[in-house]
């Protein structure tokens, strides 16, 4: 996978379901708070993977994203079995980082909204310039 490859082309929006599993609650029986950072890479990963390229991929030829900055603000919270809906969006990538926005909802209401910065490296943990197609703003 070079920096020219023309046909790759990162979504700057994307949407996936996450349904709730029972070990992921807590005594209450809502989302463990730790849980919804899981939730952010599961967004960050199939956000990638509907690129073409998945994360494996992209760790294979030399690039991983290390999380630098982590925001979450909670508003309600969610339960065993909900059906959630992960809307993940770029708002910035360029030269090393990328930064993205978190909406979690269930049944259209906000349950959690969050951001990350994640930066390019290499598997010596330098830092490295993110691949051409991954240098998008929207």
């Amino acid at each position: 996978m070079s920096n020219a490859k023309p046909s790759i082309s990162i979504p700057l929006v994307h949407q996936t379901e996450i349904r709730v599993r029972y070990q992921e609650t807590d005594a209450q029986g809502r989302v463990h708070h730790a849980n919804y950072v899981k939730y952010f890479e599961i967004g960050r990963v199939e956000m990638l993977r509907a690129s073409g390229i998945s994360y494996r991929q992209l760790e294979q030829s030399g690039i991983m994203l290390v999380v630098t900055d982590l925001k979450c603000q909670f508003f309600t919270g969610a339960r065993y079995d909900d059906l959630l809906t992960l809307t993940t969006k770029i708002k910035k990538s360029r030269g090393v980082r990328i930064q993205h926005t978190y909406e979690l909802t269930h049944k259209g209401e906000l349950v959690v909204a969050g951001e990350t910065t994640v930066a390019s490296v290499n598997p010596e943990g330098q830092v490295v310039r993110l691949p051409q197609w991954l240098r998008v703003n929207p």
